[in-house]
């Protein structure tokens, strides 16, 4: 098979039928610096989860970090995002004048490992009420993936229960916050966060 990434900027439908010719596609169009833009991305692509695997990867175009259009919360969504659907991670600033803030994320080391886990699975967009949002996707070694991300104006509270992310009641697991880089023991039940406008919390749950 060709290693090739197919540039139909989303037309003609291509994770339908791509992954015959080439290891990556195109599922949107152009993207911009801007978070309206990032967001429309990030939903377009949403759309073809199930179409992407090992071989054959959604791209919703490249990442917008550090070139200055959005907040640096935002970012960190876009990255987040961007990690848990297995999209290609390819940097769209110039990588010479980057600033710690930008190498930050972009260098995260536990938000990367989620883009690249064996098991492949794109995740996607499993809760959704008035631009609070919940995001997941199954990681190998029966851990899950979670984005608790606030899409909203204003400051919010963002819960994913255990139903919202197809885990049994009562079931117990360890929390790593891949951007706090700390774990909290034993939660059950649901996850929570308080965020600030456009900004998102990303998590690795594992069972006990």
């Amino acid at each position: 098979m060709l290693n090739c990434i197919l540039k139909h900027r989303g037309s003609e439908d291509p994770a339908i039928w791509a992954k015959s010719v080439g290891n990556s596609w195109r599922t949107t169009g152009d993207i911009e610096d801007k978070w309206e833009s990032m967001i429309s991305r990030a939903d377009q692509n949403n759309k073809w989860a199930s179409y992407a695997g090992p071989g054959g990867w959604n791209d919703p175009d490249m990442l917008e970090i550090g070139n200055g259009g959005m907040t640096t919360e935002e970012y960190r969504a876009h990255f987040s995002i961007w990690a848990l659907a297995k999209a290609p991670l390819l940097i769209g600033c110039d990588i010479r004048a980057l600033d710690n803030t930008t190498k930050e994320l972009l260098s995260n080391s536990e938000v990367i490992a989620v883009n690249q886990d064996k098991l492949g699975v794109q995740g996607n967009k499993v809760k959704s009420n008035a631009d609070l949002e919940v995001w997941a996707s199954p990681l190998s070694g029966n851990r899950l993936a979670v984005i608790l991300w606030n899409r909203s104006s204003s400051k919010a509270t963002v819960t994913a229960s255990w139903s919202d992310l197809d885990l049994e009641p009562g079931t117990s697991v360890d929390v790593r916050d891949l951007w706090l880089h700390s774990t909290q023991s034993s939660v059950s039940g649901d996850i929570s966060a308080e965020l600030e406008s456009h900004a998102c919390k990303m998590y690795i749950l594992t069972p006990n």
